[in-house]
């Protein structure tokens, strides 16, 4: 609409582009390729996404990926690079008769001008079957060229003959390296951003918001909006955005955590040792300084995988079914509810009874490999002497021959697997270990014996 005012309004916005009423974040959305944060797995030279822009070639494309990842970035730079219309609808309240009045211009703009149309649909998992099904003959006849932007999966949430007609690409959350750099365009860009204004900064000001952002560029570009205008200058140094000004803009305070220094190892061995020293209160406590930091937590739950049979081992097996499940309810949940598991299985693994003899025997194996003369298997064992024992029978030459376990009582009989007959695994009376303990003794006993009976 028409300002009254045209003059003023024109010399307003010049003069502050933030007057204008976009939201930086809209202001700032990339205009090229070059200029989108991330994605290079599918955006970098050469790849087949970036071929078939620059050769304006598609037909039907799908992304899927966490918010502010650029799915409606991405969308607007194809239409702005392949010269074609733009029209945009959304899932939540769009209905099959807007698609029909946008199927119908695409064809009159292409009839009159020969000028295709992208129909970008955001959340197209909110589309019911039908809503969906009404694209399939205009894809088909090339009437719009489709891309769709979904935060859920689009294998379980998009019809199939939808996902078949379409080229789909995830998108991943963006690196704070990258939602850092975006910052730092937004702050020294004179014409969509603040480049106008006298900012200084402060170190660990922008990693703060890039951290918390959790790889969503727009959350980022809005914290810093709100951190500058929020913000009164000085008379001389104008505006300064300080670590407390940033984490006020996001509402999450900063701590000293190092991702990639000595916080981050620091943390995750306490967090370990904790779990081996079985205190739960005290691994709690380093879980909830590594989410709040923004630890990633697929790097925790592998931990708990890896401590769940290196400190628990046979002590408690279905230590290792908490931790994998944990892992996978995650993967499934994702933040903020996956962090409820991660303490789940944090305090059965703190919890539990601990061996670490399945672990350690198998480090005396291999210095044994590394340090001492290779062993050959011996010639019953080997592939091509195996024989099928019959039930009841009895070999005369245990060096020789095979016995099949399962033909005698108890399913066991003494035989020699190992030359030498070393030993390595020496089980505790830890939880159910000793059990393990209790059955190798009596096998022990029955070689001792070696009277074997069918």
């Amino acid at each position: 609409m028409d300002s009254l005012f045209p003059e003023e309004s024109e010399q307003s916005n010049a003069s502050d582009p933030q007057l204008d009423g976009q939201p930086l974040a809209s202001r700032m959305r990339p205009q090229s390729i070059g200029e989108i944060a991330g994605q290079q797995h599918i955006l970098a030279e050469g790849s087949l996404l970036r071929r078939a822009i620059e050769a304006d070639r598609f037909s039907s494309l799908i992304f899927y990926g966490p918010p502010g990842t650029g799915k409606t970035t991405i969308a607007s730079v194809i239409a702005n690079s392949t010269n074609s219309r733009f029209e945009m609808l959304n899932g939540v309240d769009s209905n099959v008769g807007e698609i029909r009045d946008c199927i119908a211009q695409a064809r009159t703009w292409k009839q009159l001008r020969g000028k295709s149309t992208i129909l970008f649909i955001d959340e197209i998992h909110r589309f019911n079957k039908a809503q969906q099904d009404v694209l399939l003959p205009h894809i088909e006849k090339g009437s719009i060229r489709f891309i769709g932007a979904t935060t859920h999966n689009p294998y379980y949430y998009v019809n199939a003959p939808l996902t078949s007609r379409s080229q789909i690409f995830q998108l991943e959350p963006v690196s704070e390296e990258d939602i850092v750099a975006t910052l730092e365009r937004a702050i020294h860009d004179p014409e969509r951003g603040f480049g106008k204004h006298q900012i200084e900064l402060e170190q660990g000001a922008l990693s703060h918001l890039a951290k918390v952002s959790d790889g969503d560029v727009r959350k980022a570009l809005s914290a810093l909006e709100l951190a500058v205008l929020s913000s009164k200058p000085s008379s001389s140094q104008g505006i300064t955005l300080d670590l407390k000004t940033a984490e006020e803009s996001i509402q999450q305070k900063a701590i000293v955590y190092d991702a990639k220094g000595d916080a981050h190892y620091d943390t995750i061995s306490a967090f370990i040792k904790s779990i081996r020293g079985s205190d739960p209160d005290a691994a709690l406590y380093w879980l909830a300084k590594m989410l709040y930091a923004g630890e990633d937590p697929r790097f925790i739950s592998r931990r708990l995988v890896i401590s769940a049979s290196e400190d628990i081992g046979l002590a408690d097996s279905n230590a290792l079914r908490v931790a994998m499940d944990a892992h996978q309810a995650f993967e499934t949940l994702g933040m903020p509810e996956g962090r409820i598991p991660l303490a789940h299985a944090t305090v059965y693994l703190a919890t539990a009874p601990k061996s670490n003899s399945a672990y350690a025997a198998l480090g005396a194996a291999t210095d044994d490999i590394k340090n001492g003369t290779t062993l050959t298997v011996p010639p019953h064992l080997r592939t091509p002497t195996r024989k099928k024992i019959l039930e009841g029978s009895h070999p005369s030459d245990q060096s020789t021959e095979y016995f099949y376990s399962h033909n005698f009582e108890g399913n066991y009989i003494p035989q020699a697997y190992l030359p030498e007959g070393r030993t390595y695994y020496q089980p505790t009376e830890n939880g159910l270990e000793k059990r393990i303990k209790e059955r190798l003794a009596y096998w022990q006993g029955l070689h001792q014996n070696d009277t074997p009976s069918s």
